[in-house]
């Protein structure tokens, strides 16, 4: 008699056939943020840069983005990244960020996260201490400096490219809904950050209001669009567009200074603070005199995850007083995937419910 149990015990991995693509990856989270590290199996991107490589991947590959991205492997709120080469000998890679809408220019969880798998996998020469690593986004090459005690992970740090204010407590009007103050500021991604003290809504913070605030982020998110002209980085026509609305709220907990929830891209909810969001509020917290250089502030997000946000230096950049942020957490290895494409899947480019 045959003994099925025993055959699948005996037979535990799948060879797939030869036209089938097989793509490897590492997942992560940051603070809860999912990261799917895209470590083998995708095709070779061209170019001299990060923005070249982003752009071939967006021409010629965005099927394999909503692959790994969307149902069925992913979920409405998937983020991901490839990795490549740097811009130059002076980089350790450079990186790209795909999420439900396509490609982000900066994603602070992501290096974080990154910096950690680096150490974990021994991509550089790992030393008891302080490692750093130079690692080139599409807004510009980020530093990340990894502690390492005993060999493991013990904390990771990274500075953000100069982030600056456009315009303080501006107001908008959202149909459906009326004036919203808001202020305006890039953090390696533009945002428009709503405060809660300053404005009226009939939700919080939590994920109880989950739905509530994809809605009204989306809704601030389309009308500030449409409401402005002046959302352009001084030097790079790919970085000016609006990323995302953050909602700024008081804390729930003790000790804790602030609260961030990001809607960004088509409505994703970031479930930690937002590593380029923090970024911005450094520089509106700055330009407010709240927050001098070296101040910490602590803000956590809607899962309770907190980041370290700082003020490392000053300077000027194109037409903006513009600041160095520096911002800190954590981040962990959840699983390994070798993910399987048949390209009879009637389904292989993936779908989205939300």
């Amino acid at each position: 008699m045959k003994n099925t149990f025993q055959h699948i015990k005996n037979n535990p991995t799948l060879s797939p056939p030869k036209d089938w693509l097989q793509i490897q990856t590492i997942d992560m989270h940051t603070g809860g943020e999912p990261l799917r590290v895209i470590v083998d199996g995708f095709p070779e991107l061209k170019g001299n840069s990060v923005l070249d490589y982003r752009r071939c991947c967006k021409e010629n590959y965005d099927y394999l983005r909503t692959a790994l991205m969307f149902e069925p492997r992913g979920h409405a709120d998937m983020y991901g990244c490839i990795l490549t080469p740097p811009n130059d000998a002076d980089g350790d890679f450079g990186i790209i960020f795909l999420h439900n809408e396509g490609y982000s220019t900066m994603c602070g969880h992501a290096i974080i996260a990154i910096s950690t798998l680096a150490i974990i996998m021994q991509w550089i020469e790992v030393q008891e201490g302080k490692n750093i690593l130079k690692i080139d986004a599409p807004c510009g090459r980020i530093t990340s400096y990894i502690t390492v005690d005993k060999g493991a992970v013990a904390g990771v740090r990274f500075h953000c490219v100069p982030s600056f204010v456009i315009s303080l407590d501006r107001k908008v009007e959202v149909p459906g809904f009326g004036t919203v103050i808001y202020d305006l500021a890039y953090g390696g991604a533009f945002y428009a950050y709503v405060d809660m003290n300053k404005n009226s809504f009939d939700f919080d913070l939590t994920p109880n209001s989950y739905r509530q605030l994809i809605t009204t982020g989306m809704d601030i998110k389309n009308a500030v669009i449409a409401d402005s002209d002046d959302i352009d980085h001084p030097f790079e026509e790919d970085l000016s567009f609006l990323y995302g609305t953050i909602f700024i709220g008081d804390s729930l907990h003790e000790g804790i200074d602030s609260r961030n929830v990001c809607i960004f891209a088509e409505g994703e909810v970031d479930r930690c603070p937002t590593g380029s969001g923090v970024s911005g509020r450094m520089a509106i917290h700055h330009a407010r005199e709240e927050i001098s250089v070296g101040q910490q502030m602590s803000i956590e997000s809607i899962t309770d995850s907190v980041f370290i946000g700082s003020v490392i230096s000053e300077e000027d950049y194109g037409p903006f007083k513009a600041v160095i942020p520096q911002v800190e957490g954590t981040a962990h290895i959840t699983g390994m995937h070798t993910f399987l494409i048949d390209p009879n899947d009637p389904m292989k480019n993936g779908f989205i419910l939300r």
